[in-house]
């Protein structure tokens, strides 16, 4: 599944630089950092159940240099929302968060849901917020967000694995679907959902365009209104917590 991918990826990210770490916070199994933890034992730090800290050491190492990647469920990341303001976005350290298990986990249960990361992590200065919607999409935004990009990246995915979607658009905004009725838009592995829905809406003679967002936020308005003043109908498709 993704979490596979992570970790494949970052081991494979460290062998080409040396200055990437990973930390967690008592989850290199769930989070798949135990391959990283036997092949780079001394650049593997796992700070037990304490979130805030791991997200603070792991400023602390972008500060003096190093490229830190600190994986943690989505859900758990909640608990470090302090650290992300103060100790890393503030200062606009390079901290690349691994988010995993975001949007719905299934068996894992309710508490595990990653609901609540798209909406705490774009209220935090200066926070990227990658979303890729499969394995290659994956492995590019990491690889870029590891090696390219500066300031704080929350780069979110889910568990389990891909859908019908195995395709590469990691730039910031793609229309997938050309169509004139409506617009959909959305992220992450909904986009499965989503040209499912737009096949179905064809059918009954709805032309139904669809964009992806791998990034969003900052979100790149640009091409979304475009799309919007094309369509004159938008639909924002997303798995978060319903507001009552």
């Amino acid at each position: 599944g993704y979490t596979d991918i992570f970790s494949r990826e970052i081991c494979r990210l460290a062998a080409e630089n040396p200055k990437i770490v990973a930390v967690t916070a008592a989850m290199p199994d769930g989070t798949g950092l135990k391959r990283f933890s036997k092949e780079y034992p001394d650049r593997f730090f796992d700070v037990g159940i304490a979130e805030g800290c791991a997200v603070s050491m792991a400023a602390g190492m972008a500060k003096q240099g190093l490229k830190p990647v600190a994986a943690i469920y989505s859900s758990f990341l909640q608990r470090a929302y302090d650290m992300l303001i103060h100790d890393t976005s503030l200062q606009r350290l390079h901290l690349v968060l691994g988010v995993d298990r975001a949007g719905i986990v299934g068996n894992d249960g309710d508490t595990h849901n990653g609901c609540f990361d798209i909406s705490y992590l774009s209220s935090v200065p200066y926070m990227r917020i990658l979303c890729p919607a499969s394995f290659a999409e994956l492995r590019a935004m990491l690889r870029k967000a590891v090696l390219e990009l500066s300031g704080p990246v929350a780069l979110r995915y889910p568990r389990g694995g891909e859908g019908a979607y195995q395709d590469c658009h990691p730039e910031p905004v793609t229309v997938l679907r050309e169509g004139n009725d409506l617009t959909i838009l959305t992220y992450g592995i909904v986009i499965n959902d989503v040209l499912q829905a737009a096949d179905l809406l064809a059918q009954q003679g709805i032309s139904v365009e669809v964009v992806k967002l791998a990034q969003v936020a900052p979100l790149e308005l640009a091409p979304v209104l475009a799309s919007l003043h094309k369509t004159g109908r938008l639909l924002a498709v997303e798995d978060v917590c319903a507001a009552n």
